[in-house]
């Protein structure tokens, strides 16, 4: 469930790996040796024996508690700089409903989700942390008897830090951004395993940033996995291996890519092949007009459509300088995709009509065509490159960015790392407080009670 859409995302979507879940294969052992031993303990009838110094209730006979079957209230949070966009509750959710129990002697297990008492906030909510760990903001709230749910910790702590530390950094980007569009483009740089997931934690933040600065931005990723779990699909045009395949000919890949795909996917070409971004970009441009132009005077509107151009994606790496900069520039400033380049590639196809034999009627339709190509760019962008971008207008239209979304770095104030705390336990019938020194419990007021369910 989402803010969004207030529907929760089902176990249907996640296909849990349940049962090995349940035998704490993703587990850390110590929940695995804790769960075993509170199960053992409680077929023994055991009794607490010791002095339990951090007992606060007075008038307790400690001899009455049975450590096997304790009931203890568990909150999760995160303890990222300042803020994090939360994602993954769903999941987590999913997790308990569906691996919350024991196994018995004989290899049976025993459901008893029923008896948990869970709070969560919803998929899009932001926490706030301004650094006391005695203050933070619970995301999760679970209280039941602690060994049919302790097996869960490290598979919830997982899945909500993957997709809220993706869903924040995605946030910030678009931020840096000023709106502009994100392509979501790191699924090279993971395995394809967590595609969905953090597909899924892209579309959150993208909703979320749309929500706070009424804006709508459109959610692009690359891959059809990424947009399993909301119901997008992947986006893509040519990649430098598709220009290698005609022979380093940008222009030749660029129309045969166009005449055979379907004409609602964008086309985008690739201009830094053979490192001179302006005069390819200038070429591409032309002989998709001269396409475009053909087929109007033909009568034949949907050809045409195959042959807009919707953008152009400078994608140069940092190791290089395209010659179009001067080799006497500075490295940091006029390597790789730099504001310089991007300015020339703008003013090279907002003129490049001027130098077309073009008859006078065409004059304001080939100035209209030009002016509409984006410039997309890629490679080394992050939150600090874009806004440095931004900050100096340069002329980007849109932002694909891969790796950075994944950061998760103490120093960057990203680490997006979640945690659990016993904080209670349950005494004769009342909540007693129990958590280690420097934790306590807390509350969030987006905290909602979930029904189990319907999961």
């Amino acid at each position: 469930m989402s803010i969004f859409n207030h529907t929760r995302v089902t176990n249907s979507t996640f296909k849990l790996d349940s049962e090995r879940m349940r035998q704490g294969w993703y587990s850390d052992k110590y929940f695995v040796n804790i769960a075993q031993t509170l199960q053992v303990l409680a077929q023994q009838n055991y009794h607490f024996a010791g002095r339990a110094p951090a007992m606060t209730k007075q008038g307790v006979d400690l001899t009455t508690i049975a450590t096997g079957d304790i009931e203890v209230e568990m909150q999760v949070f995160t303890r990222r700089p300042t803020r994090a966009l939360v994602a993954g509750v769903d999941k987590t959710l999913s997790m308990l409903r569906h691996c919350t129990g024991y196994t018995t002697p004989t290899g049976d297990f025993v459901e008893t989700w029923e008896h948990l008492q869970v709070e969560a906030v919803q998929d899009g909510v932001m926490v706030y942390y301004g650094g006391n760990p005695l203050q933070v903001q619970p995301v999760l709230r679970i209280r039941g008897r602690y060994r049919d749910f302790a097996l869960l910790e490290t598979p919830i702590l997982g899945a909500l830090t993957r997709a809220s530390r993706i869903a924040t950094n995605v946030y910030d980007t678009l931020e840096a951004a000023r709106g502009k569009p994100i392509l979501f483009f790191p699924a090279r740089f993971d395995a394809h395993e967590v595609q969905a997931a953090d597909g899924y934690a892209y579309d959150i933040a993208v909703r979320r940033f749309n929500h706070d600065y009424q804006q709508q931005v459109g959610s692009f990723v690359s891959t059809d996995a990424q947009g399993d779990w909301w119901g997008g699909f992947g986006g893509g045009t040519i990649a430098h291996s598709s220009i290698a395949c005609f022979l380093g000919d940008t222009v030749e890949a660029t129309l045969a890519f166009s005449a055979v795909r379907p004409p609602e996917i964008p086309r985008i070409a690739l201009v830094d092949f053979q490192n001179d971004s302006v005069a390819t970009s200038v070429a591409v441009l032309k002989a998709m007009f001269s396409h475009y132009r053909a087929a109007l005077e033909a009568d034949q509107e949907n050809e045409a459509k195959k042959y807009k151009l919707f953008g152009i994606r400078l994608d140069t790496s940092g190791n290089m300088r395209d010659v179009s900069i001067s080799p006497l520039g500075d490295k940091k400033l006029d390597n790789g995709v730099n504001p310089r380049l991007c300015w020339l590639i703008r003013q090279a196809l907002d003129k490049a009509w001027e130098s077309w034999d073009l008859p006078t009627a065409w004059h304001s339709r080939a100035t209209e065509y030009c002016r509409q190509v984006q410039i997309v760019v890629s490679g080394g962008f992050g939150p600090q490159k874009i806004k440095w971008f931004e900050e100096l207008n340069v002329p980007v239209d849109i932002y694909g960015v891969g790796s950075s979304l994944m950061s998760n770095d103490s120093a960057a104030g990203t680490n997006t790392d979640f945690t659990a705390d016993v904080v209670r336990v349950k005494i004769e019938g009342a909540w007693v407080d129990m958590a280690k020194l420097g934790r306590c419990a807390n509350d969030n007021p987006n905290l909602e009670s979930v029904d189990l369910r319907g999961l």
